[in-house]
């Protein structure tokens, strides 16, 4: 985790405990600097990232604000569509406990699909990846990826059964620069009714996902599956002031 992402989580912590409450102002960035023993700019990272969650308004001149954010406080609102942190990352803060099983995990050739969505060569392998994620035990989120294997060597079960975001991270250095998401209500198919419990009636929710690098290739493609009771999505629109 990078400074100004450890010193925005204390920030959020200070605003949810209510030491920063709704409606005041956030001490000075200078301030904040000296606090942290970080330079400005750090500070001032770690404040965007705070306003693209709607936790605060900064206006040049002004000062920085912090914001009614109860709304965050519904379940969905760690799992943003501005993020793509791997769920790993997202659920650190929840008190249960996030288990994998790895139900495939295979070095296949792609199909066309596949290949154009990872940008890569038919006969370039790439790794299929289908893991069940389960809360406390219970069913969770069933993922379906596709990583090429030239841009993650080295991946194993022991990665996989913890997690493949801190991998990428803190092991192979690589930086993300975006994602595209497309979401979708299905039908259940058999791996639903076999691993997330669903019945044939039971819509599932389909994020569809490819994560790009900044050198703008394709990281990973992958089609996460939610039970429609389960798990949902936030959407955060920010325009700049």
């Amino acid at each position: 985790m990078s400074k100004y992402e450890e010193i925005a989580g204390i920030i959020r912590t200070r605003i949810s405990d209510g030491t920063y409450p709704i409606d005041s102002m956030l001490p000075i960035q200078s301030n904040l600097a000296k606090e942290f023993g970080v330079s400005r700019m750090t500070i001032k990272k770690a404040i965007e990232m705070l306003t693209i969650e709607g936790l605060v308004l900064s206006k040049q001149g002004n000062g920085t604000k912090v914001l009614n954010s109860s709304f965050w406080d519904k379940e969905d609102s760690r799992f943003r569509l501005n993020n793509y942190n791997g769920l790993s990352h997202d659920m650190k803060d929840d008190s249960r406990k996030l288990t994998s099983k790895i139900i495939e995990f295979t070095v296949e050739f792609p199909d066309v699909e596949i290949a154009e969505r990872l940008q890569v060569e038919q006969s370039a392998p790439v790794y299929k990846i289908i893991r069940l994620r389960l809360l406390d035990g219970k069913p969770y989120a069933l993922e379906h990826t596709y990583m090429a294997c030239d841009l993650v060597p080295g991946l194993d079960d022991s990665i996989l059964l913890a997690s493949v975001y801190d991998y990428l991270w803190n092991t192979l250095h690589l930086k993300f620069a975006g994602s595209y998401r497309h979401i979708t209500a299905e039908k259940p198919d058999q791996y639903d009714k076999d691993h997330l419990a669903c019945r044939d009636d039971d819509p599932i929710l389909q994020v569809e996902q490819v994560v790009y690098l900044e050198n703008g290739r394709p990281i990973e493609y992958s089609r996460t599956r939610n039970r429609y009771d389960v798990r949902g999505y936030s959407l955060l629109d920010v325009k700049n002031i």
